[in-house]
């Protein structure tokens, strides 16, 4: 999250000091707002783009972890492990 956190505020810096550059150079403006609009939409279509990978990727993450934990839990190695455990309880209790 750390790198995550990092990367928006360089890019968001970014696009801030593009805009105040912007609205500092010497054009019309009328220019200078297209310019603004421009570069804004083109900064909210790459994070949007970045967050839909970033949340496809989580999923698929996600997904495989499922996978794994299914897998494991019905493993015959774990299901032995557990009347293995149960045995010993009931042999405990009994003495």
């Amino acid at each position: 999250m750390k790198a995550g956190k990092l990367i928006t505020g360089l890019v968001s810096g970014a696009a801030i000091g593009a805009a105040i550059g912007l609205l500092f150079a010497p054009k019309k403006g009328a220019d200078t707002r297209k310019s603004i609009t421009e570069s804004g939409d083109s900064y909210f279509k790459g994070a949007k783009g970045k967050m839909n990978d970033l949340s496809e990727s989580l999923n698929q993450k996600v997904e495989a972890i499922k996978e794994r934990s299914k897998a494991a839990t019905t493993g015959s190695k774990v299901e032995e492990k557990y009347h293995e455990t149960k045995a010993d309880i009931h042999d405990m209790r009994a003495s």
